[in-house]
């Protein structure tokens, strides 16, 4: 069994930064891609940003230039860091990895970003 942990998030005023983690627990030998996805109140869930095995990275275009993912394959963890917030940034966080070809998701974490 796999467990996703995200931790990091929190309340920050806009034009502020957060850096967000997923670790991973449990039978995790190998991440083949990990991923972050973000829902907001009466907005869909909508993919942030992802990172294959190779560290090829894809972006929503909502905060391309601004946020930046990354993986520590040794820590099995990833990573959001998230730079020059905006109050529509705030949703859960959702960290998303696939392992031994199954999807895992984390419980989410909140960010708040005030004005």
């Amino acid at each position: 069994q796999v467990q996703l942990v995200e931790s990091g998030g929190g309340l920050v005023q806009a034009g502020g930064s957060l850096r967000i983690s997923c670790a991973a627990s449990g039978s995790v030998f190998r991440i083949n891609a990990m991923g972050w996805y973000r829902q907001a109140p009466g907005k869909q869930r909508e993919l942030v940003a992802t990172i294959t095995s190779d560290g090829t990275t894809n972006y929503a275009d909502s905060v391309k230039g601004r946020f930046t993912i990354s993986r520590d394959n040794a820590k099995k963890t990833g990573y959001l860091q998230m730079n020059s917030l905006k109050p529509e940034d705030t949703a859960v966080y959702y960290c998303n990895a696939m392992v031994v070809n199954t999807l895992y998701w984390g419980q989410g974490t909140q960010v708040t970003v005030s004005s």
